[in-house]
C-alpha cells in the first residue's frame, strides 16, 4: 500500500481539470476552453486496491489584473508545500516559454516536479520528441511524460511512475471517497460551467455563483443559487431575451445536478448586480475565494 499527495498545476488551459477527471474516472472539476476556468482547488482521490493518490486541481497561474486574479495565484502556488510531487502540465502544442521558467523556479525545490507534456494527439512523434529533448536540455524535472489527458493516453505510466514517488501508507480518506467537495461548492460549479460554456467574451469571467438554498429529501433537491456579474448590462444578457439564456442554464445545470445526486432537481436561479466583486475582500469571502486573513 503506497498514498501521497500530487498538486497539479500550470498555465491557463493547459489542461489540468481535464487531467484530474480522468484520473479519478469521475468529473469532479468543470472544464471549458477558457482559461482561468478552476478558481478554487480541486480535491480529488484515486483509490486502488494498493494505492490512494489525493491530487491537487489548481487555478492557472497567470497575470493577476485583480485581487481574484492574485488570490487564484497564491491558491496555486501554496498547494505545493508538503506534497509529494508536482505536476506541471503544459500545452505540448505551444511548447516551454518564459513563463514556464519563472513558474518552474518558484516550485523546483519544494518537491520532485513531472513535466507532463498534454495534448500530444495533436502533435507528431517527431514534434513530441523534439519538446521532450527541449525540456531534459534546459530544464531539471524529475521526470518528463507525454500525455493526452482528453484521450487518456499514457495516463497509467503517469501513476506508475508516481507511486515510485510515494512513501506513505496511510489512507486520508476513506476508500469509496473520490472527492473533498461539498456538495454545494460542486453545484455552484456547474452552474457556472453552464455560464462559461453559453455566454461569450468577458462574461464568465466576471461572475461568480453563490448557493444561498440547499434543501435535500427523500426524492428531491431544493436549490436556490445566485449568480453575481460585474455590470447591469451583463446581468441582461444571462437573463436573455424573454429569459431563454438563464433557462438554457438551469436546464443544464439541472440536468448535470440531478445525474450527481441521483434525484429530481428543482433549481431557482436569481441574477444580481455586484459591481467590481473582483477587487472587493469581502465580496470575494462571501464567495468563498478568500480568507478572513486575505488582505487587498
Amino acid at each position: 500500500m503506497k498514498s501521497g499527495f500530487v498538486a497539479i498545476i500550470g498555465r491557463p488551459n493547459a489542461g489540468k481539470s481535464t487531467l484530474i477527471n480522468a484520473l479519478i474516472k469521475e468529473k469532479i472539476a468543470i472544464t471549458s476552453y477558457k482559461a482561468e476556468t478552476t478558481r478554487n482547488t480541486i480535491i480529488g482521490i484515486l483509490n486502488e486496491d494498493d494505492l490512494q493518490i489525493v491530487f491537487l486541481d489548481t487555478p492557472g497561474i497567470h497575470e493577476a489584473k485583480t485581487v481574484l486574479g492574485s488570490y487564484m495565484n497564491r491558491e496555486a502556488l501554496s498547494q505545493t508545500e508538503g506534497v509529494d510531487v508536482i505536476y506541471y502540465i503544459s500545452d505540448a502544442v505551444n511548447g516551454l516559454h518564459q513563463e514556464d521558467e519563472r513558474i518552474f523556479k518558484q516550485i523546483k525545490d519544494k518537491a520532485p516536479v513531472f513535466l507532463l507534456l498534454n495534448k500530444i494527439d495533436k502533435l507528431s512523434k517527431d514534434e513530441i520528441f523534439n519538446r521532450v529533448v527541449y525540456a531534459q536540455e534546459n530544464y531539471d524535472f524529475a521526470e518528463i511524460i507525454p500525455i493526452s489527458a482528453l484521450k487518456e493516453d499514457n495516463l497509467s505510466e503517469l501513476l506508475k511512475t508516481t507511486k515510485e514517488y510515494l512513501n506513505d501508507q496511510v489512507l486520508y480518506y476513506p476508500p469509496e471517497q473520490y472527492t473533498a467537495s461539498s456538495r454545494e461548492f460542486r453545484i455552484a460549479e456547474i452552474i457556472r460551467e453552464k455560464i462559461l460554456i453559453n455566454c461569450e467574451k468577458e462574461i464568465p469571467h466576471l461572475t461568480a455563483v453563490q448557493v444561498e438554498k440547499y434543501d435535500e429529501r427523500e426524492k428531491k433537491l431544493i436549490i436556490d443559487a445566485v449568480i453575481v456579474c460585474s455590470k447591469e448590462s451583463h446581468k441582461g444578457i444571462i437573463i436573455g431575451r424573454g429569459g431563454q439564456m438563464l433557462q438554457k442554464i438551469n436546464q443544464q445545470a439541472s440536468k448535470d445536478i440531478s445525474d450527481m445526486v441521483g434525484k429530481r432537481v428543482y433549481l431557482s436561479l436569481f441574477v444580481k448586480v455586484e459591481e467590481d466583486w473582483l477587487n472587493k475582500s469581502n465580496k470575494l469571502f462571501d464567495l468563498g475565494y478568500l480568507q478572513k486573513n486575505n488582505e487587498d
